[in-house]
């Protein structure tokens, strides 16, 4: 139980002092949404720009993982996409975001802390390499399916141009490209530069956090209780169970590879989510909640996966 409090407790905590300091007015009306746009624009672009731009080539291409984790997101989203579509009557840029909301961990703020002091030094990769696809793949897809999904223009090719408009201009897309770029010459990063992305990046993970804190001043938790439940059971429940038969059976990798993975997948909802759609301002009160009440969850969740996967180190 340790690991969990030492990670699940400090991210709540984040959070808290957000919702404290905004409760007493400490920064100002417009302070979550500034400070959103500070890890928005700035501090998590740096920080996907050197996840991407210190990776070994060689090391990153891991077909077999690669197609089996892409599947497992792909069936849990879509899933939960129709779902809100079905039960809850929302459009595809709404749905899509209710379905990120179940597949996007808090894979860079607790997933990697977690897969450490769980599995060792080796659990390390795997949970980097994850994070990236959560970062890069998944927040792709999310504006390519917002931007259609909230796109006016007549014909399908004004609503492409506004959309690769949109990507080309996304700062949470661009970084991530370049610094796999960088590292396709082979090319160490700088040391000033290596400094100041690990600096400026290292705070993407707190602001964001305090931000949803920031943002619930005010918010009634019970807005949108029953997607907002919905969304917490699918995430913390049906998403790892669906990534365990992915994992283990229908497309079995490296056993070490295989619970980090799991473990991954029993995350709750990370604070990209809220970025995202407070940058769109879609569906923000509930992406908020589920951050929160996941989190909270998450302590029962991540139990039982230790009682199944027992820590190593």
């Amino acid at each position: 139980m340790e690991p969990i409090f030492n990670v699940v407790l400090p991210v709540f905590g984040i959070i808290a002092a957000g919702y404290v300091s905004g409760r007493r007015g400490l920064l100002g009306e417009a302070s979550s949404e500034a400070l959103n746009r500070f890890v928005y624009w700035v501090a998590l672009p740096v920080l996907l720009f050197k996840a991407m731009a210190t990776v070994d080539i060689d090391n990153v291409v891991r077909t077999d993982f690669l197609i089996g984790f892409m599947l497992s997101l792909a069936a849990v989203w879509a899933a939960a996409m129709l779902l809100a579509k079905l039960a809850f009557g929302r459009g595809l840029a709404e749905a899509t975001m209710h379905g990120m909301n179940t597949v996007y961990g808090n894979a860079g703020y607790m997933g990697i802390p977690l897969a450490l002091a769980t599995y060792g030094a080796e659990a390390v990769f795997p949970a980097i390499f994850i994070t990236v696809i959560y970062t890069a793949v998944i927040v792709g897809a999310a504006i390519v399916m917002i931007e259609v999904g909230a796109g006016k223009a007549d014909g399908l090719g004004p609503v492409l141009r506004k959309v690769f408009g949109a990507l080309i201009r996304n700062p949470m897309l661009i970084a991530p490209v370049l610094g796999l770029i960088w590292a396709s010459f082979g090319l160490p990063l700088p040391a000033p530069a290596e400094t100041f992305c690990s600096i400026l990046g290292a705070a993407a993970g707190p602001c964001a956090l305090f931000a949803i804190g920031l943002f619930l001043v005010g918010k009634p938790l019970r807005e949108g209780l029953g997607e907002v439940t919905v969304m917490t059971v699918v995430k913390l429940l049906v998403q790892p169970a669906v990534t365990a038969v992915f994992m283990l059976w229908l497309f079995p990798v490296d056993p070490l590879w295989a619970k980090v993975a799991i473990l991954m997948a029993t995350l709750p909802t990370g604070a990209g989510s809220f970025v995202l759609s407070l940058s769109y301002g879609l569906y923000v009160q509930r992406t908020s909640s589920v951050i929160l009440i996941s989190t909270i969850a998450s302590v029962a969740t991540i139990s039982v996966f230790y009682a199944i996967f027992p820590p190593t180190v």
